[in-house]
């Protein structure tokens, strides 16, 4: 661990963001911090449930780069573990949730899919 870890205790916020790449990997990982002493050198970790507003469009969800991550971190994977899922590779995923291009038409069904048997959404709304 850094020096800073050791010493700050801002070093273990739960802010997500390009410079903190640490609290990007337990807020992606479902957990944040709880509880930071230094002295003892503990931290505590807790889950979190998220909500998430997902978009629909003609009756499924819109798979945008925040649906497509928030349906992955909902069924608590990684991107390895998420690609591994949709048949894609992890680089794709990434690219998804980073809004850099959208999955295809044959994507969006498999993703339909796995939110429905995911309990992920409500499929049948439309907003």
């Amino acid at each position: 661990m850094p020096t800073s870890a050791l010493k700050k205790k801002n070093w273990w916020s739960n802010r997500d963001s390009a410079s903190a790449l640490q609290a990007r990997a337990w807020v992606s990982a479902g957990y944040q911090v709880e509880a930071v002493d230094l002295a003892q050198q503990t931290v505590t970790f807790q889950t979190f449930q998220a909500t998430y507003q997902v978009q629909h469009k003609d009756g499924a969800i819109d798979w945008q780069g925040r649906a497509i991550k928030a349906l992955r971190v909902y069924k608590g994977l990684n991107q390895e573990q998420f690609a591994s899922e949709l048949g894609v590779r992890r680089e794709t995923v990434s690219e998804w949730e980073n809004s850099k291009y959208e999955p295809d038409r044959s994507k969006r069904k498999l993703l339909n899919i796995i939110a429905k048997q995911a309990n992920f959404g409500d499929l049948e709304s439309d907003s």
